[in-house]
């Protein structure tokens, strides 16, 4: 038996809506750029195919440990050499069939997965699968909200960081990328940046230095196994991340298993989800240089605001 920490698939019940403006993509040939679709959860979707079969619908999810098949894909596949694991998901743990999948293509790019969890389609949403950080590491996803697109490229390949406003740095942990420089309402915060969670999430480090801030109620997530997680969300004032200002969004608050995984449930933290990335015209994650890359639009308002240079 095996163990598979899973990182994020929160679904929140609390949304709040971001703008986007046009934004220019890398030019370099090695760069796959694919379409993109809209889940249930406003996450999104890639093309995939898988042995020759296929296209397949898979979230890029940089907050997932695993690639991920839907019970349906795999039993489709004829994938029935399975062995038990034990899935960590934001809300619980379980055990789970996993099996090897050979010729996993994005794009010109095939990939061997040694151990793909296999859950029910209903708990990603319905989307095939999920393309977790083991098809991600030494490259650079490029989320480009204005054009829906995904780009994809080694990240050797695919150009400078020129055209960004933000450039962070980050702290890798279990192939996750941790932004260590941030603070939230003045208290600083490491920030994990999400594309499989609808929402933030704020670990309860972080409330109880946040405790204050004014209350929205409560809600629930659902994680990968189905099952759910309740907390608290109150209105986060002020996240900065380099130069970049996000004000007033709402954040959950819950003791959730991923934080624990990867050693940031005692000190303040958070998930960083699709509602808020989405306020960003591009955002690049180079897990290769360990650095996270945003792009404002143009004329950024409120929730966003781009503070002028020398101030954080």
């Amino acid at each position: 038996m095996s163990w598979l920490p899973y990182a994020a698939l929160a679904a929140l019940a609390t949304s709040l809506t971001g703008a986007a403006a046009q934004a220019p993509l890398p030019g370099a040939s090695e760069i796959e750029v694919l379409d993109l679709e809209r889940d249930g959860y406003k996450r999104m979707t890639v093309d995939v195919t898988i042995q020759g079969q296929g296209p397949f619908r898979f979230m890029i999810d940089t907050g997932a440990q695993a690639t991920v098949l839907s019970r349906a894909l795999a039993d489709q596949l004829m994938l029935h050499n399975r062995e038990p694991a034990l899935l960590v998901g934001m809300a619980s743990s379980m055990m789970v069939e996993t099996t090897p999948i050979d010729g996993l293509t994005l794009g010109s790019r095939s990939f061997y997965i040694r151990q793909a969890p296999v859950i029910e389609g209903e708990h990603i949403g319905g989307a095939d699968g999920i393309l977790g950080l083991d098809s991600l590491q030494d490259q650079r996803v490029l989320l480009d909200f204005n054009r829906r697109e995904i780009s994809v490229a080694d990240a050797e390949n695919s150009g400078s960081n020129r055209g960004y406003e933000i450039v962070v740095r980050a702290r890798e942990r279990l192939g996750q990328l941790i932004i260590t420089s941030a603070q939230l309402d003045g208290v600083p915060v490491d920030v994990v940046v999400d594309t499989g969670a609808q929402g933030s999430v704020g670990n309860m480090a972080l409330f109880e230095r946040l405790r204050r801030n004014r209350s929205l109620g409560e809600t629930e997530l659902t994680d990968v196994n189905g099952n759910t997680l309740s907390g608290l969300v109150r209105v986060a004032g002020q996240l900065q991340i380099g130069r970049a200002s996000l004000n007033n969004f709402p954040l959950m608050f819950t003791d959730s298993r991923p934080f624990h995984t990867l050693g940031l449930a005692d000190k303040p933290a958070m998930i960083l989800g699709m509602e808020e990335l989405r306020l960003f015209r591009r955002v690049a994650i180079d897990f290769r240089n360990r650095r996270v890359l945003f792009d404002l639009p143009p004329s950024a308002g409120l929730p966003l605001r781009f503070l002028p240079s020398g101030l954080r």
